[in-house]
């Protein structure tokens, strides 16, 4: 008589864990595009005009919600990309990532920079970038598989 033991291998727990780290990194981004909104109704009742020129243009262009909401999930949803990418070929995806996202959130304000709008514009504006950046940068370094 034969007896058979079976060995749990650790891989099949990591559907799980991929779900969760999946979880997390939504939400992540799901809370980028909540705390930009917010920012942005906030000011807007507060006067801030969202009113951009680009440079040797005479035209403004109103910055509406959908805009922050799309420009903020689009952002999100591409660090969440590049990091799955980063993870499936470098043993080092969270550090290239780090740097990558810094790298962004520093060119991010150059545009601030470039648009004529009033003082109140650039400075929620700033403030929107830091926000989304606090939101998805710390969740989306999550580790992976």
């Amino acid at each position: 008589m034969t007896t058979t033991t079976t060995i749990r291998n650790t891989a099949d727990s990591a559907p799980a864990r991929t779900w969760s780290v999946r979880r997390v990194r939504a939400a992540a981004v799901a809370a980028a595009v909540a705390i930009s909104t917010v920012l942005y109704l906030v000011a807007s009742a507060a006067g801030v005009d969202f009113l951009l020129t680009d440079p040797g243009k005479t035209e403004a262009y109103h910055l509406k919600t959908f805009d922050v909401v799309l420009i903020s999930a689009v952002s999100g949803l591409l660090g969440w990309g590049t990091m799955a990418v980063l993870e499936r070929f470098t043993r080092h995806a969270r550090t290239v990532w780090s740097v990558l996202a810094g790298a962004v959130l520093v060119l991010s304000f150059v545009p601030i920079g470039l648009e004529q709008a009033s003082a109140a514009t650039r400075a929620v504006l700033t403030i929107i970038h830091i926000a989304v950046a606090v939101a998805l940068l710390p969740l989306l370094r999550r580790p992976g598989r």
